[in-house]
């Protein structure tokens, strides 16, 4: 009877480790999500704005995604440098 307390004392705990691990990880995936959606709201944004043509490529969306906001005003600075 005290093995099988201890025993869902320890799965209890670390269940509980498991389950904060899991929302931390899900949080900071959250977090990369929302920054690939900016981004590439803001890349279509960007295309309506007459004088600048962004090209939406693989490249144009991978920089974009992962730079989110900044990576879109990178790619935007340097279409209208070149």
């Amino acid at each position: 009877m005290i093995i099988e307390i201890i025993f869902m004392i320890i799965l209890v705990a670390v269940a509980a480790l498991i389950l904060n691990f899991i929302f931390d990880i899900s949080s900071t995936l959250l977090k990369i999500a929302a920054h690939f959606i900016s981004g590439w709201i803001l890349l279509t944004v960007v295309n309506f704005l007459p004088g600048i043509n962004v090209p939406i490529n693989l490249i144009t969306l991978a920089i974009s995604g992962f730079g989110g906001v900044v990576g879109t005003v990178i790619l935007v600075f340097l279409y209208l440098i070149f």
